[in-house]
Order: structure tokens, then sequence, then C-alpha cells
């Protein structure tokens, strides 16, 4: 990744006043930054990983390269649509979207399968098609689907009021959205069928969000569907572009991303914020911080001890835990994806009647060398239209599932690359089951891989600094969304939060976090500005 506005901060030492320092360089961080920038301010971005991008970046290796977080966007090829104005606003207009079709994710049991598809009517009557005695419960469904997400704009427009106004009309404003979101997914569908193959059908992405139906908070479950009921879309160049074209427009305000610059402490005078000082030792001081890095790394790891129990931050931590972890495979092959007949569709893949998701998930606790529980199946080199221009030739897979952090948590005093023969073997088990789940439903790419890697949980805490290797922040349970300090205003002066703690899980959710924080900052609509600025 190259830009004039991303430089790593072991060859570049930025001079000059900085308007505000934004710890972590996704979604969120680049959201705040290209805003800062757009108001005339200058924006330092600070991201201890060696790419910019958080969950937005790629990795590379021995002639491939593979996406380590976005595997599709909901709705974003419709050019009206929110989602994209908004992303025309943050990389003026610079970032292009490839459309996943008709189809754009199937669902397997076993030898059983369905197919989600794009548009409500499509879906809703795809769905019908596969269970006709179920049509009212599957109206019905989609009825709270639509409710839930309508309900989730004021509670989360709440999240960017002035605290001393989130007092007199946060009640209000959150009352709606949390009907929804304190009941869990398979609660309510409880309510409206006993089918357990419907709503196993139904529930069968909840590896977007990381928590099976039993579990998880409705409310999250139905921005989620909602999010893709018009399809989906991925970026064309990969998904390094969202970076690259969000940090170029930094450059007229003289913003920048620093890349290996590792965040250690947030500095404070007194019961203000006033600066961030680097793992070396090097201070940048600014009259705003923002940290994108994750609550429980905010109020943790950067904060003193002190000052966070002096907000009494450890009690309220107490009432929210981190989201799951994971297992990624990334497949590399010597021919491209029409060659290999890969398609754009993402798999997911359960076991044979196993549309108890919650079963699944307890008996791989249980017996680890079992059957996983979901495995998720991507084909970037098929979704990407100019994946062949970058790379003749080639194509990749990422094939992905749930790990406990706990089964690698013997490792984790162990450096990246370093962590002895006993983890490549567990690691080289992992691959190999993982491999013969995609033959099972590819069979054509047995014996033509040339390259395979694994990430575990230690992948995580190491790269994306998230200490119990999570990757959709904090847990997506009912206990989470009831929490009102999860908001962009926190007890210390000039420092805000920002990121999917704030809001959800996935670039959306990021996005939005961004500008919410920004709001909550300048005391600004600037969801209503920027959809302005990029109309219809």
């Amino acid at each position: 990744m190259s830009t004039e506005t991303i430089k790593s901060y072991k060859q570049f030492k930025p001079e000059g006043a900085f308007d505000a320092i934004i710890i972590g360089s996704g979604m969120s961080g680049l959201t705040c930054a290209a805003i800062l920038a757009r108001e005339g301010k200058r924006p330092l971005v600070l991201e201890q990983h060696y790419t910019a991008g958080g969950y937005t970046h790629v990795f590379k290796r021995n002639g491939y390269e593979w996406d380590v977080g976005i595997h599709y966007i909901g709705g974003i090829n419709e050019p009206d649509s929110f989602l994209s104005r908004l992303f025309n606003y943050l990389t003026d207009s610079q970032l292009k979207w490839e459309d996943m079709g008709d189809v754009y994710d199937r669902i397997y049991f076993g030898e059983d399968s369905y197919e989600l598809r794009k548009g409500p009517k499509n879906l809703i009557a795809g769905l019908k098609s596969y269970f006709p005695e179920d049509a009212g419960a599957i109206d019905a469904y989609f009825d709270l689907v639509r409710q839930a997400s309508k309900a989730s704009q004021t509670y989360f427009a709440e999240k960017a009021l002035p605290p001393v106004m989130a007092k007199v009309a946060g009640k209000r404003m959150r009352r709606d959205f949390l009907r929804f979101a304190e009941q869990t997914t398979l609660s309510v569908l409880e309510e409206l069928t006993s089918n357990r193959k419907l709503i196993g059908v139904l529930t069968a992405q909840y590896g977007d969000y990381g928590l099976p139906p039993g579990e998880s908070s409705f409310a999250m479950h139905a921005m989620l569907v909602n999010h893709y009921l018009r399809g989906a879309g991925f970026p064309v160049g990969g998904s390094e572009r969202i970076a690259e074209t969000v940090a170029a427009t930094l450059g007229p305000a003289g913003g920048l991303v620093l890349t290996n610059a590792d965040v250690a402490e947030i500095i404070l005078d007194g019961k203000k914020a006033t600066g961030v000082r680097l793992a070396d030792g090097h201070e940048f001081h600014a009259p705003l911080i923002i940290s994108s890095a994750g609550v429980f790394n905010t109020y943790h790891r950067l904060l003193p001890d002190s000052e966070a129990e002096r907000f009494k931050l450890p009690e309220k931590l107490e009432g929210v835990k981190p989201s799951a972890a994971h297992f990624g495979l990334y497949v590399g092959f010597r021919q491209n994806a029409a060659e290999l007949g890969l398609r754009k569709a993402n798999y997911w893949v359960y076991p044979e009647d196993g549309y108890d998701h919650d079963q699944n998930i307890a008996r791989y606790l249980e017996d680890p060398a079992g059957e996983f529980p979901l495995v998720f199946i991507s084909f970037p080199s098929a979704k990407d239209p100019e994946w062949e221009n970058r790379y003749p030739n080639r194509a990749t897979v990422e094939v992905i599932t749930l790990a406990p952090y706990e089964w690698v948590a013997e490792w984790e005093e162990t450096r990246w690359k370093r962590r002895g023969e006993a983890y490549e073997a567990f690691k080289e088990d992992i691959s190999q089951r993982l491999l013969q789940v995609l033959y099972r439903h590819e069979p054509q790419l047995e014996g033509k891989v040339d390259h395979y890697e694994l990430s575990t949980p230690l992948s995580t805490r190491h790269f994306a600094n998230y200490p119990a290797g999570e990757i959709y922040g904090l847990n997506h349970d009912p206990d989470r969304f009831a929490q009102d300090f999860l908001r962009p205003h926190t007890p210390i002066k000039n420092l805000f939060l920002t990121g999917q703690d704030v809001t959800t899980a996935g670039v959306a959710g990021a996005l939005l976090s961004g500008v919410l924080t920004m709001s909550a900052i300048d005391k600004k609509d600037y969801l209503t500005h920027m959809l302005k600025a990029s109309p219809k």
C-alpha cells in the first residue's frame, strides 16, 4: 500500500502541529480523519501494524494477496444507497464496487443447500420456495427485521448527543430499539415458527457477527439481515483500496496515516487528554484524541489504571465480553478463478442436520477434533474484476471457522513466526481439516493448492492488538446493547471513542461510528451533511 498520505513511522517522522490524533487506522478511524480533513483540520492517524486499514487491509505472500476482513458489503452497488453515498463522500468517489450477482450467499447443511438472493422480494420468495408451509412466519420475520432496523436509527443517533442531552432524551430514543435488542435471536424466531430447519437457515449468517442465535441479540441479527437485503458488493482492486482511497483525501489538509506507530499510552494532563506516547517513547500532542482501539484496549491498556478506576470503568466493562475469535485459512492456486470454476458467492457450510447452531457450537467446544460448527468460504479473486490484472493466472480462497482463544493461549508468550513445532503441528491439523471442507464443495481444487497458511486468534492478537484475538470487538449479545457507556464521549476531556464497540461490527458499523464520533465532537449532524454532499 502506497499513497502520499500513508507513511511508515520507521522511515518518516512528521513535523508540525496536528489538530487531532486518531489511534487506529480501521474504517472508523479513517472516517474520522477524512471528516476532519474536509473541515480543514490536520489529523494524524497512528497504526501499530505495518499496513493501514485495520480489518480492511490485505496481506501479500508468495505472489498472492488475501483480504483479511472484507468478504462482502451489503447494498453498496445501488448508487443512491445510504452506504454508497457515504463512501463517495469519504473517497471523493474514487472507490468502485463490483456487484456479487443475484446470489451472494450459499448455505449448506450436508447435501441440503439454500441460496440467498439479491433484493427483498427475491430473497423472501426464495425462502418461501424452500419452506412453503412457513410463508406466514417468513413474512412476520422480515417485518420484525424492518422494525428493528428502523428503530436502530434513533438508538445510534442518541450516542452522538452531549451527555446532558442524552440524560434527558436518551431513554426515549433507545426504548424502541432495546425492545428488540434485549431479546435473543432464537427467542424471537421461536415465537414465529417451530420449524428448526427454517430457524437454522434464517440464522445461517450468524458468523458475520460471531454469536449463535441462542446468544445473539435479535437487533444485531436484524441489522445484519437488513444490510444484505439488496445484495452485496466487493471493492474493485481489493479491500486495500478502501484505506487507500479514504487516506488520499487527507492530503489537502496535511493529514497523515503513520504505520508501525504503536501507541502505548494516552497522555493526560489533569483531567484531560493531551497526546499519546508511542512504544519508543516519542510523544505526539493535539487538542483532540480519538481512540478506535476498542473499549478494552482504551480503558485497560492505554489509560492509567488510576484514571480508569476513578471513573469506575472496570465495573462498566464487566457488563460486556469480547467477541468470537477465528481460524482463517488462506489458500493460493496457480490458475485463475475462471479456469478453476470459482464463483463470487460465499459459502456457509454446516454439519449435516446441523440446523441447531447453538448445539453445533456446544459440541465443538466439547470436542475440538469433531466437526466444525460452521465454515465460511470466500473466493476473493472471483469477486474482483481487476484481480487478473494484478495477479494473472492466480486465484485465492479463504476458509474461516470459529476458534476460542483458549485453544491457543498456551503459546501467547511466544513470538510471531517463532511459536514452536507444537504450534505449527496444531495449525497444520486445522489447515488440513479446513481444506477437506473446501474440497467437499469444490472437489476440482484438490491437488492444485500452491500455497496455504493459517491464522489463529494469536495472529489477530498480534496484528490487531485485540487481547483475546476477537474479530468483532464486543460480543453482540443483549447485554452489550444495554450499556449506555458505549458511546463516543468518555469521562476524560478531549478523549473520544470510535469503532465497532460504539456501534456494531462490520465496515458499515465502523463507518457509522466514525460519523457519530465526529458528530459528537463538533455537535454537528455529519450524517445529513455527508448525504447532502453526495446526492442520489
